[in-house]
């Protein structure tokens, strides 16, 4: 029997909840928030949804119950405070390193073999330090940020060649930051074609750019950090751990000496199985690419700092 933990019933937590229930991605799904009510409430009312949509998965909501999550295989860490407009992810890191570590430390008292997948912001910061202050070895501790970040690359590069987004291949790695995640335009692909092919260089600038500031662009919009796009990677990467399907998947996982980088969590391709990471792809980048991925790396370590600055490390 598969079990997941969702901790966080906000928009990204209940949107992922959802999604995991409705695939079927696992036989249990958990989800835990604060809020007295809030996790319960949305448990209820996507379980109410069973008959309409013919999933079988169950759906439980808690308020702060840890003992209810017991046994998971995954748990997904999305509580903190959400970016308001104008906020930057380094910004949180204040608050939500003190949620982050508390709620890791909680999950891993009832499930000590689980694999973390961190959402919450910013992301690449708070995988770092689920993995300094945990101790658990490198391959359970994941950070979803570039699953999104590829995702919204597909998005801008389908809408450029008017093309299905399932049919384009495009990869984001790099810090999960507006100003540190790297779209490699030069690997992208349709059907096999590359996009350079197909696409001017200023279109495909724009779409780099667009990429870039994907998040910032739904928070002007909607006034908080976007939430459908963000859930539905989240449940990508836990799918390909719980079915041990092996998809290539750009993440935010600890290094050491890949890409020229150690000590440090950010966002490359990694296979994911039953076991997390269970390989992580080394890319051929150009001289022009593995710098832009020195200061993504260099701008990563100045936020990780900020941990032992308030000395949550």
């Amino acid at each position: 029997m598969s079990k997941v933990t969702v901790v966080g019933a906000g928009n990204v937590g209940a949107t992922l909840a959802n999604v995991l229930t409705f695939n079927e991605v696992a036989d249990e799904v958990v989800v835990l928030d604060v809020k007295e009510g809030v996790s319960e409430g949305k448990a209820m009312d996507i379980m109410q949804t069973a008959q309409l949509l013919g999933f079988d998965t169950t759906l439980i909501g808690t308020t702060n119950d840890y003992a209810a999550t017991a046994n998971s295989d995954v748990a997904v860490i999305t509580s903190g405070i959400p970016r308001k407009p104008g906020m930057t992810r380094e910004e949180l890191i204040g608050v939500n390193a003190g949620i982050v570590k508390s709620v890791a430390q909680n999950i891993l008292k009832y499930s000590p073999n689980v694999i973390l997948i961190v959402i919450s912001n910013p992301m690449d910061t708070m995988t770092y330090l689920s993995l300094k202050s945990l101790g658990l070895p490198k391959n359970r501790i994941i950070g979803m940020g570039g699953a999104l970040d590829s995702s919204r690359f597909k998005y801008y590069l389908s809408q450029a060649l008017g093309a299905n987004a399932n049919e384009v291949e495009g990869i984001v790695i790099g810090g999960h930051g507006d100003t540190t995640m790297i779209p490699l335009a030069r690997l992208a692909t349709y059907k096999g074609v590359p996009v350079s092919q197909l696409l001017s260089a200023e279109k495909l600038d724009e779409v780099v750019k667009a990429t870039m500031v994907g998040g910032a662009t739904l928070t002007g919009l909607l006034g908080t950090s976007a939430w459908y796009a963000p859930g539905a990677a989240g449940a990508y990467v836990v799918e390909s751990i719980i079915h041990n399907q092996k998809k290539v998947i750009p993440c935010s996982v600890y290094l050491e000496g890949e890409y020229g980088q150690s000590d440090i969590c950010i966002g490359v391709p990694v296979v994911l199985g039953k076991n997390g990471i269970e390989k992580i792809i080394s890319l051929d980048l150009n001289d022009a690419e593995k710098e832009l991925f020195a200061k993504s790396a260099d701008a990563t370590r100045k936020t990780n700092n900020v941990l032992k600055e308030i000395n949550a490390l």
